[in-house]
């Protein structure tokens, strides 16, 4: 009598999550790249397609050209920045010298109001503000001249990202020789789900990216802050990191407000505007945009951007709701894992309704049928 060993202890699965974890976590360097020249082969895939289908290139030019208008477009967007943060930091003296000067206001509203001495206070003119400020702006050079990483990011995402265009349909084969149990119809429409709800996410974000950068300038320029337009789309480019990416984006230019104006309310105002703004992104914005498109419930979604956050960073976060969206899609369509896509998406209305709520709503149906 054959007899197979079914029995798998609790303390492997662990083991193997464990594992996982850690392999995920040593192979950043090597993750990340590969992740985000994934992104952008996806955001730039539909212009692949035009110049393939449309104007008859090989792939090989317009692998080539959609490299170029990536590299030309985050040219621009760089050189715009550099000449923005050029030309606040022009000005970086006299920022200096302006918070400075609320700081030893503050000190000697506190030292009147409460009659305390300078060493009873955490506040202190001995602290040298100023010095902590230059010094802090002449670390923000060094830091990137420093990163290796980032470096390298520059040079492996173009290589990844021109090899996945390139290598496509090299890249969906070696998906039927792996899963040769599935037929190629099953995977095409995985593949086809995976893309589409990448891609809609993606310009979904970039459209929230763009309504929010011109609703952060619109409160910027009424308030009369310094370099409005670049804050505001900067602050919306933040929205990249969740929750706490505008938070981020506001306190920039609270601090140029704060050391530009001749009141502190306008740094509050800055910060109040940004939080409504946020507020309408939230609420408004960003469902009616995306929709049901990416239906990962909130609590997963904040699961995810904790546990990337842990894993990769800020990096993380930024790929965290991809990622889930991904393994959503993936656990729907795998037998045994069905119930993992269904955490993973919107409760529908029925989950979310109370007991006395359904039986009122049953009474009521009762008592119609037998009135008529």
């Amino acid at each position: 009598m054959n007899t197979k060993n079914t029995n798998y202890h609790p303390l492997f699965g662990l083991l193997t999550i464990i594992t996982i974890v850690f392999i995920l976590y040593i192979l950043k360097p090597l993750i990340m790249p590969i992740l985000y020249a994934i992104i952008l082969a996806v955001m730039i895939y539909p212009i692949q397609e035009f110049l393939e289908h449309k104007w008859r290139f090989n792939r090989l030019f317009a692998t080539i050209c959609s490299l170029l208008i990536i590299f030309f477009v985050t040219a621009l967007i760089v050189t715009l920045i550099y000449y923005q943060l050029n030309s606040i930091s022009n000005n970086g003296e006299d920022y200096v010298k302006n918070i400075s000067k609320v700081y030893y206001n503050i000190i000697e509203f506190f030292q009147k109001t409460f009659n305390m001495n300078s060493r009873d206070t955490l506040f202190s003119r001995d602290l040298k503000i100023e010095n902590i400020l230059k010094g802090n702006f002449d670390k923000i050079g060094e830091f990137i001249s420093q990163s290796g990483s980032l470096i390298s990011n520059l040079v492996l995402i173009p290589i990844y990202l021109f090899f996945f265009l390139y290598y496509r349909r090299f890249l969906r084969v070696f998906c039927y020789k792996v899963f040769r149990n599935k037929s190629k119809a099953f995977l095409n429409k995985i593949i086809g789900k995976i893309y589409s709800i990448q891609q809609n996410y993606l310009v979904g974000l970039i459209k929230v990216i763009f309504i929010v950068g011109v609703l952060n300038t619109a409160g910027l320029l009424i308030l009369g802050i310094d370099h409005a337009i670049f804050f505001g789309f900067f602050a919306a480019i933040l929205l990249l990191i969740p929750y706490i990416g505008i938070l981020i984006g506001s306190l920039i230019p609270a601090v140029v407000a704060l050391a530009t104006k001749d009141s502190a309310w306008y740094a509050f105002g800055v910060i109040a505007i940004f939080m409504f703004i946020q507020f309408l992104e939230g609420n408004f914005i960003t469902p009616k945009i995306t929709g049901s498109k990416v239906s990962i419930n909130a609590f997963i979604a904040i699961l995810s951007f904790i546990v990337f956050s842990m894993l990769w960073g800020i990096a993380g976060m930024i790929v965290a709701l991809p990622i889930t969206a991904t393994l959503k899609i993936i656990f729907d369509n795998t037998p045994g894992y069905h119930a993992y896509g269904f955490l993973i998406g919107d409760p529908i209305d029925s989950h979310l309704r109370g007991r006395a709520r359904t039986r009122l709503k049953k009474w009521k149906e009762i008592r119609s049928k037998t009135s008529t």
